[in-house]
């Protein structure tokens, strides 16, 4: 019974803790000024460019924090928030985005590895739980494997997203620094907010463990009996 509370409190506690976290973390620090008073384009124009990244455009994109790298037309893109605002959390968010620009631009293994696990992963994640029901309702463990498997792609996926994240936040701390943009005081503010948007994907990183976890003991156990 424990053992399902803590299975319940990962599915659905810590997804929202984090985003809770991520959410406050940005309202605060997006309404702090960086000393340069650079909007998160010019933040990513400036670091693109110091890397040798000229062909890599900076577009604004529709939604919140809905900023991310697309490494097929090489193109940053960033919430409006982001692309126009003058804050501490722009200038973080659009140097994290661009460190996925340099990853690409360098081979990043495991960036490379993430880009692999692509489809199969996006095919894992829509096909597991059909096979696992469908192997439930008709006592059929053999499609519960299938989709045992399948789930764990995705998994995979999760976990390669990880190192890919976090070397993206550390690229981004370097380069801000480097290049003059924040200074010594606000360093800590930097690094409160890469680290709060790590979270969101610790938290799925974790979810899927359990889900995983849960269905494939459910399979052993039914081998069991």
């Amino acid at each position: 019974m424990l053992g399902y509370f803590v299975y319940l409190a990962i599915l659905i506690l810590v997804p929202l803790w984090a985003q809770s976290k991520v959410k406050n973390t940005y309202k605060k620090y997006s309404q702090v000024m960086n000393s340069k008073m650079v909007t998160g384009a010019q933040v990513a124009r400036k670091i693109l460019d110091d890397n040798g990244l000229y062909d890599v455009n900076i577009e604004e994109t529709k939604g919140m924090l809905s900023d991310h790298y697309d490494p097929r037309k090489k193109v940053v893109r960033l919430s409006s928030d982001n692309y126009h605002g003058y804050s501490a959390a722009a200038a973080a968010i659009a140097a994290h985005e661009v460190g996925h620009a340099i990853q690409d631009a360098e081979s990043y293994a495991f960036l490379r590895f993430r880009h692999t696990l692509v489809p199969i992963a996006g095919l894992g994640d829509k096909m597991s739980i059909i096979f696992i029901i469908a192997g439930i309702m008709f006592s059929a463990m053999n499609l519960v494997l299938i989709g045992v498997i399948f789930m764990a792609f995705a998994v995979l996926f999760q976990l390669v997203t990880l190192p890919v994240e976090f070397d993206a936040s550390n690229r981004a701390m370097g380069q801000l620094v480097s290049s003059g943009i924040i200074r010594n005081n606000e360093e800590r503010q930097t690094k409160k907010v890469l680290n709060a948007a790590a979270l969101t994907y610790v938290a799925a990183a974790l979810v899927a463990v359990a889900e995983l976890i849960r269905f494939a003991s459910m399979f052993l156990l039914a081998n069991e009996d």
